[in-house]
Formats: C-alpha cells, sequence, structure tokens
C-alpha cells in the first residue's frame, strides 16, 4: 500500500461510518477503523466484503448512493495503527481516553491526531496520554461534527441527511513533528469538499467555541425548579426554551467571549475573534433554518432543525417520565465541557457567575465536586479535561513549551 495516504478512524457509530466510508473512496486513501467497544469489530467485519453504502442527502432533494469499503475494521490497535498518516477520533469524549492510551505505542512520528469533533480538553488529554510522542505529532481538533448522519444498519448502511458549511479547526503541532503535505488542505481531502474547512488560529479559540455550553445550562434552567413529579410526556429541549433558560445559555455564552477577549490582550499574536457568541452562531449556521432571529430564545425556539428534540429522560412507568441526568448532556458536557471553559476562565483572571452557578448545581446531580465556591478546587476535578487537572496553573502555561501553537 505504499504511497498511498493511510487514514485511520477511530470508532464504530455514524460519524466513523461516514468518514471511514468517504475517505475509503478516495483511490489514494488506505482507509483503516479501529473499533473497541463491545464486539462492533467482529460485526462490521463479518460484512467488509461486501462493503457498505453511505446515502447521501444533497441540498437539491437528490439522493446519491455511494458503495464503499475500508480495507481493515480491527479491534486490535497493534494490527490498526502502525504506519498510519493521520487517526481521527470519532467518539464521545468519555472515550477519548480509552483511545489514545491503545494507539499511544504504536503511533509513528509526524502522526496527525484529529478529534472530530474534539471537545474541550482535548488536547490537554492528548498530550497527557501520549507523553513525548505527542511532541512529534499535531493534533488537529474540529469544532462539530461536519455531517447531520444517522446509522441505518451497523456496517452495511449510513445516511448523511446533511453537511455543515463551513467547520472550524485548529492545529497544536508538536514542535519536533516534520510534515511535508499541508494539514487543513489535506484533512479538507479526506473529509471531501463539503463542508469547507476553515483554520482556526489556535486551540484555546476553538475549546471556548465548542457547543457543548448549551446543554448544561438549559438543563439547569428547565430541572432546578422541579418538583420531583413525574411528566406525562418529555418536554421540547430546545423548542421549549423560556427566557431563563436563554438568560442562563446568554450569560455562559458571554463568559466565554470575555474570557477570549481576556486572553487575546494578554498573549501577543493571538487572534480569537472566532469566539462569537452562541446567538450569533445559531444566526451564522442554521439561518435558513430559523424564522425568527430577534433574539437568541426565539432563535432556537424556531429552529426548525430541532423540530421534536426532547429533554432527556427515563420512563419509570407507563406513561411517567423523569429528567435522566446521566445523559451525555450532562455527564459529558459538564467535565468535558463547561468545565474545561471555567478552567481556561480562570487563568485569564475571568469572572463567570453564570459558569459556576450552572456548574455547581450539574455537579451535585452528577455527584461530583469540581466547584469549590467560585475555584476549580474540587476533589473530582480528576475526572475533567480542566487545564489544572494537567498542571497548566498559569495562563501562559497553555501558551508555552513543546508545541506551537499558532502554526500554519
Amino acid at each position: 500500500m505504499s504511497g498511498k495516504l493511510v487514514v485511520l478512524t477511530c470508532g464504530g457509530g455514524n460519524g466513523a461510518h461516514c468518514l471511514a466510508g468517504l475517505a475509503a473512496v478516495r483511490p489514494d486513501i488506505e482507509s483503516r477503523v479501529l473499533t473497541m467497544y463491545a464486539d462492533e469489530a467482529e460485526r462490521w467485519a463479518a460484512n467488509l466484503d461486501s462493503g457498505f453504502i453511505i446515502t447521501v442527502h444533497n441540498d437539491d432533494g437528490s439522493i446519491k448512493s455511494i458503495k464503499t469499503k475500508p480495507s481493515l475494521v480491527t479491534k486490535d490497535p497493534k494490527k490498526a495503527v502502525p504506519g498510519v498518516d493521520y487517526i481521527f477520533i470519532v467518539v464521545p469524549a468519555f472515550a477519548h481516553a480509552m483511545y489514545f492510551e491503545a494507539i499511544a505505542p504504536y503511533i509513528d512520528d509526524n502522526t496527525v491526531i484529529v478529534g472530530l469533533p474534539g471537545q474541550a480538553g482535548f488536547e490537554f488529554e492528548c498530550v497527557n496520554l501520549l507523553g513525548d510522542k505527542a511532541k512529534r505529532c499535531t493534533m488537529v481538533t474540529f469544532e462539530s461534527l461536519p455531517w447531520a448522519c444517522r446509522l441505518i444498519e451497523f456496517g452495511k448502511n449510513v445516511e448523511i441527511l446533511g453537511f455543515k458549511d463551513t467547520l472550524g479547526a485548529s492545529l497544536l503541532k508538536g514542535k519536533e513533528c516534520n510534515l511535508t503535505k499541508p494539514i487543513i488542505e489535506t484533512t479538507q481531502y479526506i473529509l471531501g469538499e463539503k463542508p469547507k474547512v476553515r483554520h482556526v488560529q489556535n486551540y484555546i479559540a476553538i475549546t471556548l467555541m465548542a457547543k457543548s455550553i448549551v446543554h448544561p445550562p438549559i438543563m439547569y434552567g428547565k430541572w432546578s425548579q422541579w418538583d420531583g413529579k413525574p411528566l406525562s410526556e418529555k418536554p421540547l429541549f430546545y423548542q421549549g426554551l423560556d427566557e431563563r433558560q436563554a438568560e442562563l445559555l446568554s450569560g455562559v455564552s458571554d463568559e466565554c467571549v470575555a474570557t477570549a477577549k481576556a486572553i487575546e490582550k494578554k498573549v501577543p499574536g493571538l487572534d480569537m475573534s472566532d469566539v462569537i457568541h452562541v446567538f450569533d452562531w445559531y444566526l451564522n449556521y442554521y439561518s435558513d433554518q430559523i424564522t425568527d432571529k430577534s433574539n437568541l430564545m426565539m432563535a432556537m425556539k424556531t429552529n426548525k432543525a430541532y423540530d421534536g428534540l426532547v429533554h432527556p429522560m427515563k420512563e419509570i412507568e407507563p406513561g411517567k417520565y423523569v429528567p435522566d441526568f446521566t445523559y451525555r448532556y450532562m455527564a459529558e458536557d459538564v467535565p468535558e465541557g463547561i468545565v474545561p471553559m471555567k478552567g481556561i476562565a480562570e487563568l485569564a483572571g475571568v469572572s463567570t457567575p453564570y459558569l459556576d452557578e450552572v456548574i455547581a448545581w450539574c455537579q451535585g446531580k452528577l455527584n461530583k465536586e469540581f466547584l469549590v465556591g467560585n475555584k476549580l478546587t474540587g476533589k473530582d476535578l480528576k475526572d475533567t479535561r480542566a487545564p489544572q487537572k494537567y498542571g497548566y496553573n498559569k495562563l501562559e502555561d497553555l501558551f508555552t513549551g513543546s508545541f506551537e501553537v499558532t502554526p500554519q
């Protein structure tokens, strides 16, 4: 397979199927898959000879079927990783550590490791778990998945319902990493024509852009005054937004923007302009889906992309529902989302009363202690991806050391 670009997709979900399939279509790419969850590798490998179908719904209403086949699907990192050029981590943030630990012994120098998406703290965890090898690699973090997609039949059929128009990606380059091919352009080639990959200048900007800020404030606003009685139906999540929930989300977003501006003033050469308010983000990304753009609450309530999406609920008896605080909206978006953002704000000296209020309530529901008062000194900080967990105790620690923060 010499001369080919070797691309490894880590994961077995809908996004992993899309990426592994799209990469495999390129004749000069060898597409491999590493999935370590349960028996996914065995099940997918059993169908590998016949390949699988990506059903693409285009903007004009037309539908295209792409027949594709990765060259390898395995759960053994020793078979999957050696010789790989690009490793895409396409699993939820809580599973990143398992994959970093599995691939670390087999990674070659000059490998590109891509979080698709990375979520807050991706680089901190990657550098920590890869050790010295990270200095000879480059980390790429995408702000979200490139597609809205769903798995129709495992290992056989995945559906792309839509493409993002553009997608931000940041680079953190090890100072001993010597790559000859341009990373953003190569990543674009692997993904295909859409979405247009846009270079975000630095990894802290993309951390503060992460959309994990959306779910925890809404969960807090909705359920903090709940009387504990079961509901007869599942309430709408985004389209059920009220003024209090919108205020909390807007306040958290304001604090992320304020953090970005404070960092830009304190660290010469940084461009944090990609960190925009969540309302502006909605207007940019969903402009054709939103019918009322008068404010954040109405933009979310009238966003067609959110039609019918409900709060995560558990049915405790037929027709009786209670909120599920173990769902990823809390279990992932707090420790691998708003807690790392709070950590960065703390290093930048930015006060965050909204973040503090949301984290304080959420940590109670998760039976964790991250925040004590308004400081991240809780006993469970080890279970987060806050920079303080990894020994970053001053703002400059985020931008110095063995990595180029703003590589071209």
